[in-house]
């Protein structure tokens, strides 16, 4: 049997570690590569979404002189929640994961872990028309561009990237310190690679991504991104109640429930929430999403629905958050 397994960014604090991937019995979505043209970039995406989980598998994983073991769920994710009170210098660290098999053979795999720089701030941001222009109001629209730009003709919003430098750098004194980032989408697990390919190209900064549960069929695919948002709230959630020292910024749009979400963060968490940016992503703003963020006001959060970064920056100077 062939096993394939993939590991994405975990993180740390004092107390528990939280480490997480999936396994598959076909290729992992991350073999297929992301800067082919035309249909060979279309076939590369569709494959993306044809993976076979394995469920029910035994996982070992290994950090710091450590072992725990675990099984994966009937999608093939797994989740390590595991106690760890070593003292762990801050920045991102190497884990290994080892899935066996009955003949003693299996797939050995490294990943990385976070454990955040001393700070202040942790900064949670969507991705999806947040960051990266998706066109996410328009089904037929995002699934044009999904299919036929590969990495490389992909958008960026313009000053975007200003403005995730300067909140990483907030309140930091040296050089290699940062503050914590966390991109939080409904994209499904099956883009993962895609994401943190676009990110390293754009230079922003390195975060902890949480998605949404894996996608294993065409029928899937079609529907990528849509449905329930309710997994971004309970996410986001557990950001930070694992960081509960923190104040928080969080970045969204209006293409989706980016706000409502953020609403009911702020009602949950009202000491953690700083301040609030919701891009326009069409011609006015919206009524409705004007309506929340006056709510959100009315619970000492700043806010700022924004259409394009350099208000977004100018916000954040004028609270002397950078």
């Amino acid at each position: 049997m062939k096993l394939d397994l993939k590991l994405y960014r975990g993180y740390v604090n004092d107390k528990e570690l939280v480490v997480f991937g999936h396994l598959f019995k076909s290729w992992a979505p991350d073999k297929y590569r992301l800067d082919r043209k035309g249909i060979k970039h279309t076939s590369a995406i569709i494959h993306k979404f044809r993976i076979k989980p394995l469920s029910n598998y035994e996982l070992h994983l290994y950090f710091k002189g450590k072992e725990w073991k675990t099984k994966t769920m009937e999608d093939g994710y797994f989740r390590f929640t595991v106690p760890f009170e070593k003292d762990l210098e801050s920045g991102w660290h190497e884990y290994e994961v080892i899935a066996k098999m009955e003949d003693h053979f299996g797939i050995i795999e490294k990943g990385e872990l976070l454990k955040p720089y001393d700070s202040q701030l942790g900064i949670i941001s969507d991705i999806d028309d947040t960051f990266l222009i998706s066109h996410s109001n328009s089904f037929f629209k995002k699934l044009y561009v999904m299919l036929s730009k590969n990495v490389n003709r992909r958008k960026i919003f313009e000053d975007v990237v200003d403005h995730y430098k300067a909140l990483s750098k907030a309140g930091q004194d040296s050089e290699q310190a940062s503050n914590s980032f966390f991109y939080v989408s409904s994209s499904e697990w099956n883009l993962y690679d895609f994401i943190v390919e676009f990110a390293e190209m754009h230079d922003l900064p390195k975060a902890v991504i949480k998605l949404k549960k894996i996608k294993t069929g065409i029928s899937d695919f079609i529907k990528t991104g849509r449905g329930s948002h309710d997994h971004k709230f309970q996410k986001v959630k557990d950001i930070i109640s694992f960081y509960p020292n923190l104040e928080y910024v969080l970045l969204g749009d209006d293409s989706q429930q980016d706000v409502h979400i953020y609403e009911r963060i702020c009602k949950t968490y009202p000491e953690n929430v700083k301040s609030i940016y919701i891009r326009q992503t069409g011609k006015e703003q919206k009524e409705e999403t004007k309506e929340v963020l006056n709510n959100i006001e009315s619970l000492n959060v700043s806010t700022c629905y924004f259409k394009n970064s350099q208000q977004a920056i100018k916000h954040s100077k004028e609270l002397e958050i950078i």
